[in-house]
């Protein structure tokens, strides 16, 4: 399983819309706002590079509007206190 943090930045009064648009994305297992540099925090769960990089620039880049700037971080190695690829359907 791929985990990554997606960090964003959304147009102030687009945030609530922008949120449910993210959310409804298939590989985003939970949506965050946060303070400091970032207005967001996504994070993706899913089976390959491929569909995380379609999650960003297909569908969060191209499709949702109201953000202005992403940043990506993977994770190289994650612990859980559960079976997280069950919990996420990720085989």
């Amino acid at each position: 399983m791929i985990t990554a943090m997606i960090l964003v930045n959304v147009e102030r009064s687009m945030i609530n819309q922008v949120m449910k648009e993210i959310l409804a994305v298939d590989g985003i297992t939970e949506i965050h706002s946060v303070v400091g540099e970032y207005d967001l925090a996504a994070i993706a769960r899913v089976k390959t590079n491929q569909q995380l990089s379609m999650i960003i620039a297909d569908k969060m880049c191209s499709q949702i509007k109201g953000i202005t700037h992403t940043k990506t971080l993977v994770s190289l190695d994650s612990q859980f206190k559960y079976d997280a690829a069950a919990a996420y359907g990720i085989d």
